[in-house]
């Protein structure tokens, strides 16, 4: 993807994880879970307005999230579809890309690897090289890095900090949102 740098009518992005990230975590045994119900979907606090900012200033806004709980069958997959649906509609997100797989299944979409992002980069017309990967765990971070992008770790108790090695670390999406925006206002002529 180091070929999408170089294209003008390539836009960035901002890739987002969704859980831990856009809405609230639920921690069992250390292991954070997705919500099991829409009705139990939070957004976090600050997530509008960080969205917003970053929307206005160019990017795309597009989730890649890995939904294991489906493949391992304790969660249906119409449940996360909806919640998508719902986030896509509240936050104005431009796209959502999700693995439904399992670790042992060995596709190429889940996270830690960059298949997610170069899907959602093809579908899109995204610039890889100049877009920002936003997760709460080393697997997103592996993921943005292994797909070329500046990546930004949003510190968790769970985000295993050291099996990675993000570019920023920050508290939360609005943190994020301010360091990229910092940064692209230093790419600016």
């Amino acid at each position: 993807m180091s070929a999408a740098g170089a294209n003008p009518k390539l836009k960035p992005a901002v890739f987002l994880d969704r859980d831990g990230v856009l809405i609230r975590t639920f921690v069992r045994n250390g292991v954070p879970h997705p919500p099991d119900h829409l009705s139990e979907m939070e957004v976090l606090p600050g997530i509008h307005e960080a969205l917003k900012r970053l929307k206005d200033a160019g990017l795309e806004l597009i989730v890649v999230t890995n939904q294991p709980d489906v493949a391992r069958g304790t969660q249906p997959r119409e449940t996360i579809e909806e919640m998508n649906a719902q986030l896509t509609r509240n936050l104005q997100l431009d796209g959502v890309f999700v693995c439904y797989h399992d670790n042992a299944d060995g596709c190429t979409c889940r996270k830690p690897k960059a298949g997610l992002i170069l899907q959602a980069a093809e579908a899109h017309g995204l610039d890889v090289a100049a877009s920002f990967m936003v997760g709460d765990r080393w697997s997103d971070i592996a993921a943005g890095a292994s797909a070329g992008c500046r990546t930004l770790l949003v510190d968790r108790p769970y985000s295993d900090r050291g099996r990675c090695a993000p570019d920023f670390v920050v508290d939360d999406l609005p943190a994020a949102a301010e360091v990229i925006l910092q940064l692209l206002a230093r790419r600016a002529p």
